[in-house]
């Protein structure tokens, strides 16, 4: 696992553009939830509180605002040798995994992105901090992506 790598020369296939709606909605729920808390507070009389709430329903609601740039940031390459994953606008992270490495490749589906038929593809590697998660693909591009990763990855297994 190599993080931090410059990207090589190649096509970036991108998630899709539905992944914005799952991500607005995760947020919205955090504005609305932080919101209540707010008034609630407000209500009865934690004047304190109540702005430490507000303060932070106004930081989710401004983060609604980035979250479409953010989304078409994400990423990833298949390469000769590994999965070459990117993500982030103002940090960005590049993270190549070898496809020899990959142990697990789980596919999951929340109700909001099965409802938009979206998936995203976790990956689980002999390093435990990876982390590596590529959300908004499509159901079908998920489940070829998986399979074209595992045949990859069951002919470059190293220490084995």
């Amino acid at each position: 696992m190599v993080t931090g790598v410059e990207p090589a020369a190649g096509e970036w296939r991108r998630v899709s553009p539905k992944q914005i709606g799952v991500e607005l909605a995760g947020a919205a729920g955090s504005t609305l939830f932080a919101g209540a808390l707010a008034v609630g507070a407000y209500v009865v009389g934690i004047g304190f509180m109540a702005a430490v709430f507000g303060a932070a329903a106004l930081i989710a609601l401004a983060m609604m605002a980035v979250v479409p740039r953010r989304v078409r940031s994400y990423g990833y390459q298949l390469r000769e040798d590994d999965l070459l994953f990117r993500r982030g606008l103002l940090f960005q992270r590049f993270v190549a995994i070898p496809y020899g490495r990959m142990q697990l490749i789980d596919i999951n589906r929340g109700p909001l992105s099965r409802a938009l038929g979206l998936s995203e593809l976790k990956f689980v590697t002999a390093a435990a901090a990876t982390g590596v998660t590529i959300p908004g693909l499509p159901e079908a591009e998920a489940e070829e992506l998986r399979d074209r990763l595992v045949e990859l990855a069951e002919t470059r297994r190293v220490g084995l």
